[in-house]
């Protein structure tokens, strides 16, 4: 393959029919005579790769075999359950609501987070919120290191560094909610002889950027072998809402 051709920007563009069929067949395939389950649970969050994951469901075993599962927590944001009901409703699926603030209390993540982003920002506290920011490797000339934007109660933005610790921290209280929601998945998917299907993209995949035991825990990974604008042509392809296909990238 030459440069030209490696740099084209046609180089990821599917066969949407064929791959959509493909992975449809593969889905059923495996559902019925490796893991021999009657249908698929889908943690759906309102993103691209949940959606797309519910709809490709949908597409090869029916909406009456595909449960939406959503687990909102007070960190999820604001339109991240309206879009969920929307896909929800578009594909006509079942939905089941689970709010997991409650379990993570009990298990001390927003005290733990909190703490870990005080090492950062010492005034840190009841009513704020934050997210990591991660550096922009293409302007950098030397270290890559991640950053906390937070916001006040009063609406002030307050951005810093983050240490090693502080950044660990916040990684390791954050991935509670990954492998809180894991577990809801696999007791829905249980008591209706389902399977769990997994949303990591081939990027999510490669890099190993998912939580073990969390979201990278799956009985089928359907668009695991797909990059991420692979995903948004499958997603328009199969019909997902504009809302969801046109939100910016977010981790809940």
């Amino acid at each position: 393959m030459s440069n030209e051709q490696m740099l084209s920007k046609n180089a990821l563009s599917l066969d949407l029919e064929k791959e959509v069929e493909k992975i449809c067949d593969r889905l059923q395939e495996l559902l019925a005579k490796q893991l021999k389950r009657r249908g698929l649970v889908v943690a759906v969050s309102g993103g691209i790769d949940s959606s797309v994951t519910a709809a490709l469901g949908v597409k090869a075993l029916g909406a009456e075999r595909v449960l939406g599962l959503m687990m909102p927590e007070r960190q999820s944001a604001n339109e991240t359950l309206p879009l969920s009901n929307l896909l929800a409703e578009r594909l006509g699926i079942e939905q089941v609501h689970e709010n997991i603030t409650g379990a993570l209390k009990s298990v001390g993540f927003y005290q733990r987070y909190d703490e870990a982003v005080q090492l950062t920002i010492p005034e840190y506290g009841e009513g704020w919120k934050s997210k990591i920011v991660t550096p922009n490797v293409t302007e950098s000339k030397g270290f890559n290191l991640f950053s906390i934007i937070a916001q006040t109660p009063d609406g002030d933005i307050v951005k810093k560094r983050l240490s090693l610790k502080s950044y660990l921290g916040i990684v390791a209280a954050t991935n509670f909610k990954q492998r809180v929601r894991k577990m809801l998945e696999y007791y829905h998917a249980d008591r209706l002889n389902y399977a769990v299907a997994g949303t990591p993209n081939r990027l999510e995949y490669d890099q190993g950027f998912f939580v073990k035991n969390g979201d990278g825990s799956a009985d089928v990974k359907p668009i695991a072998h797909l990059y991420k604008s692979q995903v948004y042509q499958i997603a328009e392809y199969l019909g997902v809402p504009e809302e969801i296909r046109k939100r910016p990238p977010s981790t809940d």
